[in-house]
């Protein structure tokens, strides 16, 4: 994955999704086995996943400086997780990181797919289709 690449790409889809929203957003890549702590200690899963959104305005009012107010938060991606996805759905891994990265996009500006009646679901076939991403 070539990171210059992907950012670049990131910041098409925040053009594109949340034009004006200079907010900025961290992405790693990480092993099932840190995703899975992570996913242990914040959600009470003990599974690995393929992809965790930690928005900044989720923080403690006043924690944030007037600097890092302007933080959208953080994304963490597992490679290995990604990598199975896209073997079982025969796209390129690259591909199956950017689909990851513009999931967890959606849920650092808000969205949650599993209370919106499928708003997410469609905002992201929208996004895949309009910047060549195949995956449905």
């Amino acid at each position: 994955m070539d990171p210059p690449a992907l950012s670049a790409f990131l910041e098409r889809i925040a053009a594109d999704v949340a034009p004006g929203d200079r907010r900025g957003a961290t992405l790693r890549i990480v092993s099932d086995r840190s995703i899975r702590e992570l996913n242990r200690r914040y959600r009470h899963q003990d599974r690995a996943t393929d992809v965790l959104a930690f928005p900044a305005d989720r923080l403690p009012a006043g924690l944030l400086s007037e600097d890092e107010a302007a933080y959208l938060g953080d994304l963490v991606v597992s490679a290995e997780t990604a990598a199975r996805q896209a073997r079982a759905t025969g796209v390129e891994l690259g591909d199956e990181i950017r689909v990851l990265a513009v999931h967890g996009y959606l849920h650092l500006l808000g969205y949650d797919h599993e209370r919106d009646r499928g708003e997410m679901a469609r905002l992201e076939r929208v996004l895949r289709l309009r910047h060549g991403l195949t995956k449905n």
